[in-house]
């Protein structure tokens, strides 16, 4: 892993790394990908079932095979854990009752002339919602994207999930069961995107994409953005920690893991003014990685992705993490809220020595679907907004139309625009 202090001379060329973690080859799989795209686009389901059996290894026996039946779904659930489903449903309420604070309204503003203004904000009529499946099914990324569109007011849910072997993930069955999903497709990876973007016989053409996946998934949605709406192009996790000499090494090393494990390319990075608490990390890591299952994904992780730096200040750790702009920030001071006001840049900030990634992932509330890569510079977390859109609202009496319709008719006649000025002069006393 990267051991660096800013005061050492490598210390740029070791950063510039860790700024372009998030690159992905999409050039590598864009040949391909494409031609997924084009096979669905023309073939329909007899690509989508010859991509089936091609990746996950089955052959529909026909149509109505690429649709899971609301009955298996609710089979499913009726025979989950019940302290699994009490926290499910723990995870629903919450992620329910926050994203009903972010829904927009629509608004309308009055003028003394007449004139009205305003935005109409109404949800799109259908989402497609891609969720990995097979043995690394996640329920918990199905109420991240079900539940924003559901708080919307999106009529048509569409999610589409891998079956390898034809053997759907039963908890995440439950979970589309807890949610009131009804329509489930046995698709995965790019041909799942493509299918949601163009329409099939069996899937319908969906209006907004939305949800994680590889590189082939995620090269699929930047391909089909213009066609649809997608949420964002998201690569593999990653965490991001502040922390001075009040944290706890053994708390940030295992928070370190919790990112290494999904997945050989994510990135954990913690950046320190403590040398002491830098090197203590460093040790703890190798412990918890010596207990955790998945030690291999994890190890390299670390090795290959991870960082720990040891810089001047606290204001030079937060200079340095706007850099990064991670996806997760944890703040482990015993005073986070002081430094909340000089971050700017963080997909989700996680506050205090109480306050792990970790809990952002299931039951805090806000959503774990965001920006990666450094593009918290500039993309939002998933949320209700994703699966609406705005429409502004015009209406000019003919006392507003009289008093500023000469400043619009002199504009459009300077750009030459001659139709649009007389649209407007004809209307004028």
């Amino acid at each position: 892993m990267i051991f660096v202090a800013t005061k050492e001379d490598n210390f740029e060329e070791n950063f510039n790394e860790l700024l372009g973690r998030g690159k992905m080859d999409m050039a590598n799989v864009s040949v391909i990908v494409g031609t997924i795209i084009d096979e669905i686009k023309k073939e329909k389901n007899q690509a989508l079932k010859r991509h089936i059996a091609k990746f996950d290894h089955w052959t529909p026996k026909d149509d109505s095979d690429l649709k899971i039946s609301v009955e298996s779904m609710q089979k499913a659930y009726n025979t989950i854990d019940v302290k699994l489903k009490k926290a499910l449903h723990l995870s629903y309420d919450r992620i329910k009752t926050y994203h009903e604070k972010l829904k927009p309204k629509s608004w309308f503003d009055d003028e003394p002339n007449g004139a009205i203004l305003g935005q109409k904000v109404t949800p799109v009529d259908r989402a497609g919602l891609y969720i990995p499946g097979g043995k690394a099914a996640y329920p918990s990324s199905l109420l991240m994207n079900v539940i924003p569109a559901q708080v919307a007011g999106v009529e048509n849910i569409i999610v589409c999930t891998p079956t390898p072997d034809n053997e759907p993930n039963e908890l995440l069955l439950a979970a589309c069961h807890l949610c009131g999903v009804t329509q489930v497709y046995k698709v995965g990876g790019a041909s799942a995107i493509a299918a949601m973007a163009y329409g099939t016989e069996t899937i319908p053409k969906v209006d907004v994409i939305t949800g994680p996946g590889n590189i082939f998934v995620a090269t699929a949605k930047k391909m089909v953005y213009g066609e649809v709406n997608i949420d964002m192009i998201a690569g593999p996790s990653e965490i991001g920690i502040l922390a001075d000499e009040s944290a706890n090494a053994n708390h940030l090393a295992i928070d370190m893991l919790s990112q290494a494990e999904h997945d050989e390319m994510a990135s954990s990075i913690l950046i320190t003014p403590s040398q002491k608490l830098a090197d203590e990390v460093r040790v703890e890591l190798e412990k918890w990685l010596q207990m955790l299952p998945r030690q291999e994904i994890a190890r390299k992780s670390i090795e290959e992705r991870g960082a720990i730096i040891v810089c001047e200040d606290m204001q030079e750790a937060i200079k340095l993490m706007n850099e990064i702009a991670p996806e997760h920030l944890e703040v482990c001071t015993n005073s986070p809220f002081e430094l909340l006001p000089f971050i700017k840049h963080a997909g989700a900030i996680f506050l205090g020595h109480n306050t792990p990634e970790a809990i952002g992932d299931y039951v805090a509330g806000p959503n774990h679907t965001l920006p990666t890569g450094g593009t918290a510079k500039f993309y939002s977390p998933l949320g209700v907004e994703n699966f609406m859109k705005k429409t502004s609202i015009i209406y000019f009496s003919a006392q507003a139309i009289n008093e500023i319709g000469e400043d619009c008719a002199l504009i459009a006649n300077t750009e030459g625009l001659t139709a649009h000025e007389q649209s407007v002069r004809v209307r004028l006393k």
